[in-house]
């Protein structure tokens, strides 16, 4: 499916609306995140995998992260021609390894351990794939460390959301 539609902000977060109708025209009844393959403006080749988040009223908000920003040269304001498919490829679970890092931090935190183990799967794929993501040894160790922070209960922010 393709349509037009203007990026907007959300908190801090880039996404572009996706209408009941155009939802159910990609996958009907579908009602939680939803995995769908995305191009804005024909970018990036291939189709970035994302998962749509429900908007409460049948639609979504498709969160439009710096990758697929920068692969197709737009930003915040601008009106974009998007092209969704259902990921049909899709399966739960993570598809990044945990750092050992975060493991044996995680071993030696319970209270962490136990948070983590409560966190919806998409969540804990969500912390995953950031980490993994992450291009220095020193970033990922400062984020290890605030993800290990807020899981043990630590109010901060992490991953664009307030914790605790």
């Amino acid at each position: 499916m393709e349509f037009r539609a203007k990026i907007k902000l959300r908190d801090i977060n880039p996404y572009v609306s996706v209408s009941p109708a155009r939802a159910a025209r990609i996958k009907a009844g579908w009602k939680r995140p939803m995995p769908v393959l995305v191009q804005v403006n024909g970018k990036p080749d291939p189709a970035w995998r994302i998962n749509m988040m429900p908007a409460g009223d049948g639609g979504f908000y498709l969160y439009l992260d710096n990758g697929v920003r920068k692969a197709s040269g737009t930003g915040v304001g601008d009106t974009v021609s998007v092209s969704i498919a259902f990921d049909s490829a899709y399966r739960s679970g993570p598809q990044h390894d945990m750092p050992p890092e975060f493991s044996l931090l995680l071993g030696v935190n319970p209270r962490a351990m136990t948070r983590w183990e409560g966190l919806p799967p998409s969540l804990r794929k969500e912390i995953l794939r950031y980490l993994a993501n992450l291009k220095s040894d020193a970033a990922r160790q400062r984020n290890v460390e605030r993800a290990i922070r807020v899981l043990g209960g630590a109010k901060e922010r992490f991953l664009a959301r307030e914790w605790n």
